[in-house]
């Protein structure tokens, strides 16, 4: 270590501050006296300013239950209470309903709820921030570890140093790279579109998916009539709807709907961002763990993108809190093993469901749908299957790590 610019020392040192980082500091710190957090982030900390929000199945609202940030979401957050799925061609009309899921997945819990970004933001910011150090706006220019440590270096010239450096850095992780972790990926050559909208009838808490040949179209109902819109189009075919103007954007929107909530209004500008499925090939290395984007991308489908790094947190906190109150190396490689073998698996399988549901669902060959859709028709009249399904898609599970079932870590 150079002596002349010795390096500030943590017990944990996130990078990242978006919702799984600053979920996973905040865990850190609620769970071991005395941990030092540091949270590296190469823009200034901030609330997310856009309207958007972000589904959080009842599993992984648990988390925020046990973290005590639960009731200060809720306020603003508005449960899905059903959801309905359509199937239709490129020429159909109509928006033949194939399965719909209806009801709770206890008594009185919502299967998911829709959280705004910038209230999640801004609650997890107040909770986490007096209790970690923030670093903010920091680039790391340099990542390497030894027996003891991982060392950060920033552009600036300080040195950072942890047992454990976590990267909740995203989907292009620089610390992955840096590395030297390498990502099993497919280009779907699908782009993601999302925007807000308002419409004339109320949605009742129901969230639509219609199947289309392009990819789906879901949308997510918001507080008010509002909703959130998530669709998927050809890579060749998105710049058409990115150049629209407000006004053409609302008609197309209402005809994929079928009119279903009335007339529409665009509240947000159109973004776009390409698909793609991408796996690191491992989840830790020397002193390092990786969660949420920067171990997984998945196809939003299904949406469970958050919802994965989410669970990242939930057994990377107890993983490291358990091995810490042991007065063990939360760095060690035994430690990060478990991690990675509590996460791949679920992952890994949740990528190829993503995958697989989207290769069957985009398509318009009449044999692949009238198969899909028997198939819904079957699940749809089999209540424990259907039942089963809900409650895996809420990330339910008794044997989960704790956070998941709102304990305490």
């Amino acid at each position: 270590m150079d002596m002349a610019n010795p390096a500030e020392t943590h017990d944990v040192l996130v990078v990242g501050g978006g919702p799984v980082g600053l979920t996973l500091a905040l865990a850190l710190v609620q769970s071991a006296r005395g941990i030092r957090v540091g949270l590296v982030d190469r823009r200034p900390l901030s609330v997310p300013r856009d309207n958007r929000a972000s589904a959080i199945a009842a599993g992984v609202r648990r988390v925020f239950e046990a973290l005590g940030v639960w009731p200060q979401m809720v306020a603003e957050a508005q449960p899905i209470t059903a959801m309905r799925i359509t199937d239709s061609g490129l020429g159909d009309l109509s928006r033949p309903l194939f399965l719909s899921f209806e009801g709770d997945v206890a008594p009185g819990e919502a299967f998911a709820h829709m959280v705004p970004n910038r209230v999640m933001g801004q609650v997890l910011l107040d909770a986490a921030g007096p209790k970690i150090e923030v670093i903010a706006p920091a680039e790391i220019t340099a990542w390497d570890s030894n027996a003891h440590a991982a060392r950060l270096t920033l552009a600036d010239g300080r040195v950072l140093a942890a047992p454990l450096v976590v990267a909740a850095d995203g989907a292009q992780s620089a610390l992955r790279q840096m590395a030297g972790i390498g990502v099993v990926e497919h280009d779907y050559r699908q782009i993601g579109l999302v925007t807000t909208i308002g419409h004339e009838l109320a949605h009742e808490g129901v969230a639509y998916e219609h199947f289309r040949p392009a990819g789906p179209f879901a949308s997510l109902p918001l507080p008010g009539n509002r909703s959130s819109l998530v669709w998927t189009e050809a890579a060749a075919d998105a710049p058409r709807f990115l150049a629209m103007d407000k006004a053409q954007l609302a008609l197309e929107i209402e005809a994929v709907m079928g009119s279903s909530l009335g007339a529409v209004s665009v509240e947000e500008d159109l973004a776009g961002f390409p698909l793609r499925m991408r796996l690191a090939r491992d989840f830790v290395a020397p002193r390092l763990a990786l969660v949420g984007d920067a171990a997984h991308v998945v196809h939003p489908i299904a949406g469970q993108g958050l919802n994965l790094g989410l669970k990242d947190v939930a057994a990377l906190a107890e993983v490291v809190i358990d091995t810490i109150r042991l007065g063990l190396d939360p760095g060690a490689d035994d430690t990060l093993a478990r991690y990675q073998s509590w996460r791949r698996l679920d992952t890994s399988a949740m990528a190829m469901v993503t995958d697989g549901m989207n290769r069957l669902f985009s398509n318009d060959a009449a044999p692949v749908r009238a198969l899909r859709d028997f198939g819904l028709g079957l699940v749809d009249r089999a209540g424990p299957l259907k039942a089963a399904m809900i409650r895996t898609a809420a990330g339910v599970s008794g044997n989960g790590p704790r956070l998941l079932s709102g304990l305490p870590i």
